[in-house]
């Protein structure tokens, strides 16, 4: 059986797109870690499932390369919109995505006659603790001194519809993230595993941002990392509301607006290449 795909990506943030309106996927999981693999297979940071909704334009469904679930991913939406809107599936340019944090709305740009970027009102960041989670007696978790595999670190914890731990560190370069992302991820602290964000504030407009994504490893841009670090440098008072903040990835750049409850993120959405991989059905 032969599974048709689309690799597309955000600020290098790179997944396996599938148009589920017309072929379907029995067994996600699995073909999120198959798929992913770098050197034996497509490569990625997982796979995006694009279907029907009963409650929106589409709905996206992301499994990371571990297989997992995730709720909500910022890069992929957009490509999501993207998808949607060049293939004439939704021919509009504000478009109405489920997700498992709930329904999104993109605005597209253009470029050319194609999406260029794209514009996805992500909703509110989220500050309690119970509601991340994070195993903690304290209501929020800001500027909070805990020990991570013996080591003590201040951090902040946020959902933006997934869990993030955002760290502000003097030089995000030299951050041996391949070492301490996994003790982050998997510390008994979040018990639903975590998100981290190594955060280097350059000014009052702009980060510059490593992400360790539970699932995945570390990846070259991660949106929802990206508000979610914007959002922690207001509380912090690093940066200020209803200011566009402009966050530096590996991939590429983000910019991001919290106003009120609303948390806004603006970035290209890009297609790599079309193909097809073979199964067993």
């Amino acid at each position: 059986m032969k599974l048709y795909f689309t690799k597309m990506h955000g600020c290098g943030n790179d997944y396996i797109y599938f148009n589920c309106f017309e072929q379907r996927i029995t067994d996600p999981e699995t073909l999120a870690v198959k798929l992913s693999d770098r050197h034996f297979s497509v490569g990625g940071d997982g796979i995006v499932l694009i279907g029907p909704s009963g409650i929106a334009d589409a709905k996206m469904r992301m499994f990371n390369a571990d297989g997992s679930e995730g709720k909500m991913c910022g890069n992929a939406i957009r490509c999501v919109g993207k998808y949607l809107y060049d293939n004439g599936i939704v021919e509009k340019e504000q478009i109405t995505v489920e997700t498992l944090s709930g329904v999104k709305v993109l605005q597209m740009f253009r470029k050319d006659g194609k999406v260029d970027e794209v514009k996805v009102d992500m909703g509110k960041a989220e500050w309690s603790a119970p509601l991340i989670p994070v195993n903690t007696s304290k209501p929020e978790v800001v500027a909070e001194p805990f020990l991570i595999d013996g080591t003590m670190y201040s951090i902040t914890c946020v959902s933006m519809g997934n869990p993030h731990c955002v760290v502000f560190v003097d030089d995000v370069e030299n951050i041996p993230i391949e070492k301490i992302g996994p003790l982050f991820e998997n510390d008994p602290l979040f018990p639903e595993r975590i998100n981290t964000e190594f955060i280097q504030v350059v000014d009052k407009k702009t980060l510059k941002m490593r992400v360790w994504e539970r699932g995945s490893g570390e990846t070259w841009a991660c949106g929802t990392g990206a508000c979610a670090s914007a959002a922690a440098a207001i509380r912090n008072g690093f940066c200020q509301e209803n200011e566009e903040i402009t966050v530096k990835l590996r991939g590429g750049d983000l910019k991001i607006q919290v106003s009120g409850n609303t948390v806004t993120m603006t970035g290209k959405a890009e297609k790599a290449f079309e193909g097809f991989v073979e199964t067993v059905s």
